[in-house]
């Protein structure tokens, strides 16, 4: 598989992936994601995206700021 952007190479790997909704940020740590080893573009599978939204349907309601979550521990 090859990076959309540069053609390089994809390793598997993890990522932070960052939002920011309504003037709040969003942070979620340790997403798997395929991980470009030339410009460093993060992709994720559709799973991953699918829980990510999860992720932060989960936290928009509660933070005022600044949430920050880990992706292996956020269902």
């Amino acid at each position: 598989m090859t990076c959309f952007f540069c053609k390089g190479n994809l390793i598997d790997g993890t990522t932070t992936f960052m939002t920011e909704i309504d003037g709040c940020a969003i942070i979620i740590k340790n997403v798997p994601a395929k991980i470009c080893s030339q410009c460093g573009e993060a992709s994720f599978s559709d799973d991953v995206a699918k829980k990510l939204e999860k992720i932060v349907n989960s936290l928009r309601s509660s933070i005022t700021e600044v949430a920050i979550a880990d992706y292996r521990s956020a269902a």
